[in-house]
């Protein structure tokens, strides 16, 4: 459940932790440079070093009403490093402050699912279509959710309910392909990829997609190539492909690859317990 009363009250408490004194990562900056800073350590993808230079604005300025944002991009930060904890405070502060932000809402959200808090993050959108309801991206987002949720009906009405609002919409279809593969229905899953291929060609769930229904027919080589293509696309790196990339290998007697690919995925915050499961598969 989110905070109750006492909890917030813990939660805005915490502001004071995260504007602790950090070590300094240079000369003292004013609160835009200590901001410019962030931005040129996260374009050197030195998530740490951005994150420490947020924190040093948030602490230089805690009034500045700019913080809210920052607060945000903190959040997305930490999650990046895995820090999801640390990650859901950041984005439930900026959420405090502007409580029917879309982006903050979504971004929560998602991280809800991620951690696999399934009720917040059904919660937080149901908030976000209520603000917003059109908003395709947060149908397609809460569609997936019900799958996770094995609510089946629910997730083909989102999906259904795109295509109302977008009798084009290519993620919708992609929603629909990731129904049929769960229940089953795989020629129907591989003929909508397919079509998916064809018109975004550079799209890479639609090949993340298809490798994991390739994976559950068995068929390791395409699998495997599918992946590549998916992380070969991306423009940052997806640690839940490397683990599809990883049962592909396995599928085709790589283990020593494949475990690899494992390691790889935990550096880059996928679930530990659920990573060293399938490394038992490597040995």
């Amino acid at each position: 459940m989110l905070p109750d009363r006492n909890g917030m009250k813990r939660l805005l408490a915490s502001i004071a932790i995260i504007l602790s004194i950090c070590p300094d990562i240079t000369h003292a900056q004013t609160y835009d440079e200590w901001i410019e800073l962030s931005f040129k350590y996260l374009e050197a993808n030195r998530l740490d070093s951005a994150e420490i230079a947020l924190k040093n604005a948030l602490r230089s300025e805690p009034d500045n009403p700019v913080n809210t944002f920052l607060f945000n991009n903190l959040g997305t930060i930490q999650r990046r490093q895995g820090k999801n904890e640390e990650a859901l405070q950041s984005y439930t502060i900026s959420l405090t402050r502007y409580p029917k932000n879309p982006v903050f809402i979504s971004a929560r959200a998602s991280l809800f699912s991620e951690m696999g808090n399934f009720r917040n993050a059904l919660l937080d959108y149901n908030t976000l279509l209520d603000e917003e309801p059109e908003n395709e991206e947060a149908f397609y987002q809460r569609g997936l959710l019900y799958l996770d949720m094995k609510d089946f009906e629910s997730s083909e009405k989102d999906f259904g309910k795109m295509m109302e609002l977008n009798p084009q919409s290519l993620y919708a279809r992609l929603g629909f392909a990731s129904l049929y593969k769960i229940e089953g229905l795989y020629a129907d899953a591989e003929k909508t990829y397919n079509y998916l291929q064809d018109k975004e060609p550079d799209n890479p769930a639609v090949y993340a997609g298809r490798a994991e229904l390739f994976l559950l027919t068995g068929k390791g080589g395409k699998a495997l190539a599918d992946i590549n293509q998916a992380i070969r696309l991306s423009r940052e790196e997806n640690p839940y492909f490397y683990i599809i990339r990883s049962r592909a290998k396995l599928l085709l007697h790589e283990k020593k690859p494949a475990a690899e690919d494992i390691q790889k995925a935990i550096e880059l915050g996928y679930d530990t317990q659920e990573a060293e499961e399938l490394l038992k598969h490597t040995k």
